[in-house]
């Protein structure tokens, strides 16, 4: 059985609750990524932060980034996967949840991320194609 801990990308580094959206934004640039975990000052999940949310949620509304900090943007408890839960079980919660990213936890702590393409990579793509479909029609 392949478990989400075999496919996710390893130390994921967050965007702090703190931090302003252009601090963000210049992690996401530096690490070439379009989302970041949210983590708050105990170092637990807060939620997710894609780029998407700093333009339509920010900029668009005539926010300033570079004042409006990361936490409000949170929005509740994200969803997750565990770090020895199944693949196919990754897959149907990316599909019931409509999320191309999940953060995975061991226990309380973040130890890494599992996007769309690493469950791609993992799965046979009669199993994939159609939840890929169904989270790509948002």
């Amino acid at each position: 059985m392949v478990v989400a801990r075999d496919i996710m990308t390893p130390g994921a580094e967050c965007a702090g609750v703190n931090d302003t959206l252009v601090d963000a934004a210049r992690k996401m640039r530096d690490l070439d990524v379009g989302a970041l975990p949210i983590c708050g000052e105990d170092a637990r999940l807060a939620g997710m932060l894609s780029d998407r949310d700093i333009v339509v949620k920010c900029i668009a509304e005539g926010g300033d980034p570079s004042q409006t900090l990361v936490g409000s943007l949170a929005e509740g408890k994200p969803v997750t996967i565990g770090a020895d839960d199944d693949v196919r079980e990754a897959l149907d919660v990316m599909e019931r949840h409509q999320v191309r990213r999940l953060p995975v936890i061991d226990g309380h702590d973040l130890v890494g991320i599992i996007s769309q393409a690493d469950v791609a990579r993992a799965l046979e793509p009669v199993e994939v194609g159609e939840t890929v479909a169904e989270i790509s029609e948002e």
